[in-house]
């Protein structure tokens, strides 16, 4: 292999006024840190669409975070991984991307893939893996150990997407009981997911939670554009719990309504870390921590849609469907 295939996209606010272009490229070594890696599948993410719309003129971006596949090289710095290794990543915005047959990652970025996943379930992974990660484990500083939350309550706003159906099952690892909001139709998607009360987000949440037994939560995790349910939040957040989004509010948010439980608000990004050079390290191992669990059962892949090859075509579709917003699981593009 001495070349990639790669597909950019430019003048990008909307699908009919951009395109996807493919473009054959020089393979690139890897300095340092870095890996070459073979893509075998990459997964489409809502961050994909956001930083497409904001492409705006001629300058062209390999987009892509999710990927799976085969190390075919190395950096010098790199101990920890072999050529041939197959591996799992969710990349950074400040790299060229996974919409190619190959790309340089940060090896710190990196875990070995689940070895019971295939390549498109794994691809499926990394990103809402490491969002709901850290959502949970370090912005709201609960232990990340098995059963070590037991007797805690999370409410996910959002619970059947790629996030939300990690995070159920992360936080039932660790301990939590836990309840999410979709539409009845994904109810059973949520249950296989760990969900233990699913509600209904067309009525009245409040009321459901109440019927429920739920006068109260130890943590909610709103997956959404928050200014929605904040007052909801701020109404049912325990004394001293944690509330956090990991999208972007529209609107001044009244974290007041906080003050007199001392609630906690967590903000959730997971490329701060590679956008400001900090604790690289810690994204690989939470990913060989997931790695092991999704081995070892405790977790399942998110995949719902496999689109074989990765072309103009499979991209666009992949856009389109994620910017419905009703999408269950994750889209993955099957590379080779």
């Amino acid at each position: 292999m001495t070349e990639t295939t790669v597909y950019s996209f430019t003048d990008g606010f909307q699908l009919g006024n951009g395109q996807f272009s493919r473009e054959r490229r020089e393979l690139p070594t890897p300095q340092a840190h870095d890996l070459l890696v073979q893509v075998a599948a990459t997964a489409v993410n809502p961050v994909d669409t956001k930083l497409r719309q904001t492409l705006l003129g001629p300058h062209a971006h390999i987009l892509g975070y999710d990927g799976a596949g085969v190390i075919l090289a190395k950096g010098p710095q790199v101990d920890d991984f072999q050529v041939g290794d197959q591996v799992y990543y969710a990349g950074t915005t400040q790299r060229q991307g996974s919409y190619a047959t190959a790309q340089l990652i940060d090896s710190r970025l990196v875990a070995a893939k689940p070895t019971n996943l295939t390549m498109t379930a794994a691809a499926a992974m990394p990103l809402t893996t490491l969002t709901a990660w850290e959502l949970l484990f370090e912005r709201m500083g609960f232990p990340a150990v098995k059963n070590a939350n037991a007797g805690r309550r999370l409410l996910i706003i959002n619970g059947a997407g790629g996030v939300g159906s990690i995070m159920s099952q992360l936080a039932h690892w660790s301990g939590f009981t836990v309840a999410a909001t979709a539409s009845p139709k994904h109810f059973p998607w949520l249950q296989q997911h760990q969900v233990d009360l699913p509600l209904d987000y067309h009525h009245d949440l409040p009321t459901q939670l109440t019927d429920a037994g739920w006068p109260q939560v130890d943590a909610v995790a709103i997956l959404t554009e928050p200014t929605a349910y904040f007052s909801l939040a701020a109404a049912v957040i325990a004394p001293l719990g944690h509330v956090g989004s990991i999208v972007e509010a529209t609107n001044d948010l009244p974290l007041r309504l906080l003050k007199a439980k001392s609630a906690s608000w967590h903000w959730e990004y997971m490329f701060t870390k590679t956008d400001y050079q900090m604790e690289l390290a810690t994204q690989g191992q939470i990913l060989a921590r997931a790695a092991h669990l999704f081995t070892t059962g405790e977790l399942r892949s998110n995949v719902t849609t496999v689109l074989a090859g990765l072309s103009n075509d499979n991209l666009l579709t992949a856009h389109r469907l994620l910017e419905t917003g009703h999408t269950q699981g994750k889209i993955v593009l099957q590379v080779i």
